[in-house]
């Protein structure tokens, strides 16, 4: 009987913490490694491109009522014939935001949080923008029984550029919809789309995935994975369906 109710708190435990991922500025700390693969990229649709985005998220508490999440993403790429015939990989820019978060919930059970966010251009030629860039950022969700829904947003504009870089001032907007399971499945629906105000070009990948929340021992993670339609973009961007895996490391209190 005790293993029976033991099995049962470890299962609802599981299936908090899948709810907890699902929002991005919980009082979680986590390791998500994403990994996209695209192609029919570039003039003549030859090239493709591997993504893999190392994204650590922490969180700090600033007092009683005020917590600061961290979330970073570091993108590592290999791409070919993107760029004419020439192969590139390496680190690219990475995206630094900072939201300020309320500890609790609003009455009305809104979770919200707003900050500053940063571009860095660590990237090499080819993938790098070359721009460090500055911005605002902000998230606005509801977790409604399994529901978790809301939006992810930031804008861009370009502090100081390099020899090689186009100024930037670029809006990312994320709203995401996702439902969790009493078994930790997680489903997913979302989309990435990036505005770029200089060009007046919009990307608009819609992301379908699905994760599970497993363990390795006692340590806690989420694996899974799904497809990306690339709805619009640029002549040279990416087109058709692309493939997105997950595995995310959870490090709970």
């Amino acid at each position: 009987m005790a293993a029976l109710f033991g099995n049962t708190a470890r299962a609802q435990q599981d299936a908090d913490l899948a709810k907890q991922l699902a929002n991005p500025i919980a009082s979680l700390i986590s390791v998500p490694f994403q990994f996209n693969y695209d192609d029919n990229i570039g003039a003549d649709d030859a090239g493709r491109r591997s993504l893999l985005n190392f994204q650590p998220v922490a969180p700090f508490s600033l007092s009683d009522n005020l917590n600061l999440i961290s979330r970073t993403i570091v993108p590592l790429t290999w791409q070919d014939q993107v760029r004419g015939d020439s192969r590139q990989q390496g680190v690219g820019d990475i995206v630094q935001s900072l939201f300020f978060s309320p500890a609790q919930p609003t009455k009305g059970g809104l979770i919200w949080g707003v900050g500053p966010v940063f571009l860095i251009p660590t990237g090499i030629s080819g993938i790098s923008q070359d721009e460090f860039a500055a911005g605002i950022t902000g998230v606005a969700l509801k977790q409604d029984g399994p529901w978790t829904y809301g939006a992810l947003a930031n804008h861009l504009w370009s502090v100081e550029g390099g020899s090689w870089g186009d100024d930037i001032s670029a809006t990312f907007l994320q709203p995401f919809l996702s439902y969790t399971t009493p078994e930790s499945w997680t489903y997913t629906i979302n989309s990435e789309t990036t505005y770029d105000w200089n060009a007046n070009t919009a990307s608009v990948p819609i992301n379908v995935t699905v994760t599970k929340l497993t363990r390795i021992g006692e340590r806690p993670i989420s694996i899974g994975g799904g497809l990306r339609y690339w709805a619009d973009g640029p002549d040279s961007g990416p087109e058709g369906i692309g493939l997105r895996l997950i595995a995310t490391f959870l490090f709970p209190k």
